[in-house]
């Protein structure tokens, strides 16, 4: 419940869905940014220059004929400059005064001074007066408060054998045209940052609803309910997501089925020694303790029970330690064949009550491995008991160990049936405890986990294969240089 809520009441910001949101809306203001500046920077001023080009080229013909003669001979040709750039023009002298002045090819009368020197005083103050003074023509795009607004252009003639300048000014067209891009643009904006807005919600929503699906099995799990699954059908990284929990949902369920079987299995393997102990001991009390031979019998019998039980707990012990990472092994260098021989001598008296035969068949040799010896003494003994137990009488066990380029291959084979697929992984599970043939317990019943993880921290290959009619529990135990012995 407190986890729910904890969740429930996130902060907006902190919130996966405005995240997700808010990355998109930057990336769309990004677009939009991106989109104004090409507007201002690149397509008016490209459309500006692109325009004045287009008159510049129109007036070429004129300007051949206008740097050969004298304007004033043709009439009409003031009026055609004019309707030429659809614009403003100005023919001036070099004094200042106003000679003509046409708009989109009319003529325009200004009879008012005032109107006469504020014309001169604007094209003075432009810095391309002088080349015009020097004979030079010019070109310029026109901007007000840092928006463009026109074109101009001007150039020297000679008008009734005086020479004057010709300025043409486009201001209209372009302006209204540029005015009604930047509108357009506006409202453009607007409806893109509404729209992109509103797919980013719904997008951002779609992809965290199966984080939330997640989210929610996870939650079910840490609350017991192993039977939570997301069950989400998707390819991609959030179906693998959703599998992982699917399979973390189904190995938490395993360990808690096992956990239960663990109380009953340790509690009976418990349950049996005290039983035999504490029925022995009675017996030895009330009946046979005059009996020398039998009462010596039945005690023996007790300390026997009696030890099982404690391997039982030490074996839980150093199981868990190891696993905790607090048991710390203690290797040194020791001879393989030596701790093969010993428990191979150990283990055969157990064998040998129910008729079958303990062999060690690799050939002797010193083989020196650094190990911690009584760790692999573990191994091998649980191994071997393991084989005991799922043996037939009058079979064979065999322990062998093979030489390798890289590694000697310890293996314990037994005759049996295959042991199934779907059991070779579990079976080194903790806790994991397979029914014995015969009634036989020797052992701790829960060997094959203590010999994973003493292996593991070994960090030696470990498995079991079926062929045959045989089944081979093996591991390899990496061959390392020994050390030549230092002066004395």
């Amino acid at each position: 419940m407190n986890t729910q809520k904890k969740f429930s009441f996130l902060p907006l910001r902190s919130r996966m869905v405005f995240r997700l949101w808010s990355i998109m809306m930057v990336l769309v203001l990004f677009g939009i940014g991106f989109m104004w500046i090409a507007q201002i920077y690149l397509f008016e001023q490209n459309y500006a220059k692109t325009a004045l080009a287009g008159t510049q080229q129109r007036l070429e013909p004129v300007m051949e004929s206008l740097a050969m003669g004298d304007l004033a001979d043709d009439p009409r040709l003031i009026s055609y400059l004019s309707h030429i750039t659809n614009g403003e023009l100005i023919l001036m002298n070099q004094q200042g005064k106003l000679l003509q002045m046409y708009s989109s090819g009319h003529r325009v009368n200004i009879q008012e001074q005032r109107e006469e020197q504020k014309i001169w005083k604007s094209i003075r103050k432009q810095e391309q007066f002088q080349d015009l003074l020097a004979g030079r023509p010019y070109r310029q795009v026109n901007r007000h408060r840092n928006q463009i607004v026109g074109y101009e252009l001007g150039f020297p003639v000679t008008y009734g054998g005086e020479p004057c300048f010709v300025i043409l000014r486009n201001a209209l067209m372009l302006k209204t045209t540029l005015d009604l891009n930047r509108r357009q643009l506006i409202i453009l904006t607007v409806m893109l940052t509404g729209i992109a807005s509103l797919l980013a919600a719904v997008l951002s929503r779609q992809f965290t609803k199966p984080i939330d699906q997640i989210k929610d099995a996870v939650d079910r799990l840490t609350h017991n309910d192993f039977s939570a699954r997301p069950r989400l059908e998707r390819e991609d990284e959030l179906g693998q997501l959703s599998r992982s929990v699917d399979q973390l949902g189904e190995a938490l369920q395993r360990v808690d089925r096992l956990r239960k079987e663990v109380i009953a299995n340790v509690s009976h393997e418990l349950r049996s020694p005290l039983a035999v102990i504490g029925g022995y001991a009675e017996m030895v009390r009330d009946i046979t303790w005059k009996d020398n031979g039998q009462r010596e019998e039945n005690l023996n019998l007790i300390i026997r029970e009696a030890r099982r039980m404690s391997d039982m707990v030490d074996d839980i012990l150093d199981y868990s330690q190891l696993q905790a990472g607090y048991l710390q092994l203690k290797k040194g260098w020791h001879d393989l064949y030596g701790i093969l021989e010993a428990e191979t001598a150990f283990c055969r008296p157990g064998a040998m009550e129910h008729h079958i035969l303990l062999e060690l068949a690799c050939p002797r040799q010193e083989i020196w491995l650094f190990i911690d010896p009584l760790k692999i003494r573990q191994v091998i003994r649980n191994l071997l008991y393991n084989a005991i137990n799922h043996t037939e009488e009058g079979q064979k066990i065999t322990l062998n160990a093979l030489s390798g380029p890289y590694a000697f291959h310890v293996s314990v084979s037994n005759p049996g049936p295959p042991i199934p697929m779907e059991e070779r992984e579990i079976i080194w599970e903790r806790y994991q405890r397979s029914q014995h043939q015969n009634g036989r317990r020797l052992g701790t019943g829960i060997g094959l986990s203590i010999v994973s993880t003493i292996l593991e921290a070994h960090g030696m290959a470990y498995g079991v294969e079926c062929r045959d009619g045989w089944i081979h529990f093996w591991f390899d135990c990496p061959v390392t240089p020994k050390p030549a012995p230092g002066p004395r």
